[in-house]
C-alpha cells in the first residue's frame, strides 16, 4: 500500500501540490496535522486584522515618541557643547531625517517629484494637503534637510503643542502656531513655512475623493502677499489610502467642531507608495488680492 509521501513522489495529479508539501513538512517535523493548526492560524489572522488596523496609525505616533527620546538623549550628552556651538541640534537633526527617510523608503518607497523647485537659498511658502496623519510631511522634511540642508517651519494645530513631551521635538524642529505676523517675519527672514490650510477638520473629515476642506480661510495668501514669497503647492498621492480617518461620521465631527480636538479614531499604516508632487512656484503678484490667489491654489 502506498502511503502519502510515496503518493506525492509518483506525481499522481490526484493529490494537490499543497497538500503534498503539508504531508512531507509533517514528516521532517514529527508533527501530525499541520493542516489543522496552519487553518487556525489563518482563521486568527482574520480574526486579529481589525486590531492590527487600528493598532498600526499609532505605531507612526511611536516612533515621534522615540524620536522625542532620542532628541533628550542628544541634549544631555552634548550639554557641554552648548556653548561652543551655535548649530548645537544640526546633528540631531540630520540623524532624526536620515531615520525618518530610511523609514520612507522602506515602508513607503517614498518619493519626492520637483525638488529642484525647492529653492537652494530665500523664501518660500509650501501649501499642502493634510491626510488623516501628515506622516508625507514628515518624510518631505527629512527629504529637504538630507538634499538642500534646509529646515522646513511648519505652522501646526494648537492641540499638538498640549502633547505631553512634543515640546522638544516642535522646538527642535521649528514647528510653530502662527500668527499671521509670525508667519511674514519667518518668510521675511528667508526661511521655508509649510501651511495646511484645511489643517486638522481636512485630516478628519477629508476621505480617498481627496476633497480640500479649506471652508474661507485664505491668511495663508495674505502670508505670501504680505512676505511677497512665492507659493509652491504639494500634494502626495495615496496619503488616503495609507491612513484613513473615521472623524467624518457624525458624532466624531460633532466631537471636534465642540473641542477643537482630534477624538476620532484612525486606521491603516498599509506600506502603500507614496509619491509627493511640488507644483509650479506660483510668483508673487503685488495685483492679486488674497481671494484671489487662494482661489487659484484650488483651482
Amino acid at each position: 500500500m502506498i502511503d502519502r509521501n510515496q503518493t506525492c513522489g509518483i506525481g499522481q495529479d490526484s493529490v494537490p501540490y499543497m497538500t503534498c508539501l503539508i504531508h512531507i513538512l509533517e514528516g521532517w517535523f514529527g508533527v501530525e496535522q499541520l493542516e489543522d493548526y496552519l487553518n487556525f492560524a489563518n482563521y486568527l489572522l482574520w480574526v486579529f486584522t481589525p486590531l492590527i488596523l487600528l493598532i498600526l496609525p499609532y505605531f507612526t505616533i511611536f516612533l515621534l515618541y522615540l524620536t522625542i527620546i532620542f532628541l533628550h538623549i542628544y541634549k544631555r550628552k552634548n550639554v557641554l557643547k552648548e556653548a561652543y556651538s551655535h548649530n548645537l541640534w544640526d546633528g540631531a537633526r540630520k540623524t532624526v531625517a536620515t531615520l525618518w527617510d530610511g523609514h520612507a523608503a522602506v515602508w513607503h518607497g517614498y518619493e519626492v517629484h520637483g525638488m529642484e523647485k525647492i529653492p537652494e537659498e530665500g523664501p518660500a511658502l509650501i501649501i499642502f494637503y493634510h491626510g488623516a496623519i501628515p506622516i508625507d510631511f514628515y518624510y518631505f522634511m527629512a527629504k529637504i534637510f538630507i538634499h538642500k540642508g534646509r529646515t522646513c517651519r511648519v505652522v501646526a494645530d494648537h492641540f499638538v503643542f498640549k502633547i505631553p513631551g512634543f515640546s522638544l521635538l516642535l522646538d527642535v524642529f521649528c514647528a510653530l502656531h502662527g500668527p499671521r505676523e509670525k508667519c511674514v517675519e519667518i518668510l521675511r527672514s528667508g526661511h521655508l513655512l509649510a501651511i495646511s490650510p484645511g489643517g486638522v477638520r481636512e485630516a478628519l473629515i477629508s476621505d480617498e475623493t481627496y476633497n480640500i476642506i479649506w471652508g474661507n480661510r485664505k491668511g495663508f495668501a495674505q502670508v505670501a502677499i504680505d512676505a511677497k514669497v512665492p507659493i509652491i503647492p504639494m500634494f502626495t498621492q495615496n496619503i488616503r489610502e495609507g491612513f484613513r480617518s473615521l472623524g467624518g461620521t457624525r458624532l466624531f465631527r460633532w466631537l471636534y467642531e465642540k473641542f477643537r480636538y482630534p477624538f476620532a479614531p484612525m486606521y491603516g499604516g498599509f506600506p502603500v507608495k507614496l509619491r509627493t508632487y511640488l507644483g509650479e512656484p506660483i510668483p508673487y503678484d503685488p495685483k492679486i488680492t488674497a481671494e484671489e490667489l487662494a482661489e487659484k491654489m484650488v483651482q
